[in-house]
């Protein structure tokens, strides 16, 4: 996948995305937090759609784009740190 870092001023920051199999997208988070996911078609510079998500909204879908949740690691993290305080004593 190819990935770029765009700042845009006065907004926020766009990262974009390009897919092996020639699908392109986007991600602007702006300054207060809220973001947008665009879309667009191969020809089109301009995004075909733009889906804007609450900061809490695109926490929700990047928990489920990650193959494990939050709530997975931090257990892990968790078992680690009591593995580490039992070792210790």
């Amino acid at each position: 996948m190819e990935i770029g870092r765009t700042t845009v001023p006065g907004t926020g920051v766009l990262h974009t995305f390009g897919t092996r199999a020639g699908a392109r997208f986007a991600l602007l988070t702006k300054r207060s937090g809220d973001r947008h996911l665009l879309m667009y078609e191969a020809d089109r510079d301009e995004p075909v759609v733009d889906l804007a998500l609450a900061r809490e909204e695109a926490d929700q879908v990047a928990d489920l784009m990650r193959i494990r949740s939050i709530d997975d690691r931090l257990a892990k993290l968790e078992r680690e740190v009591r593995e580490l305080r039992a070792a210790e004593r």
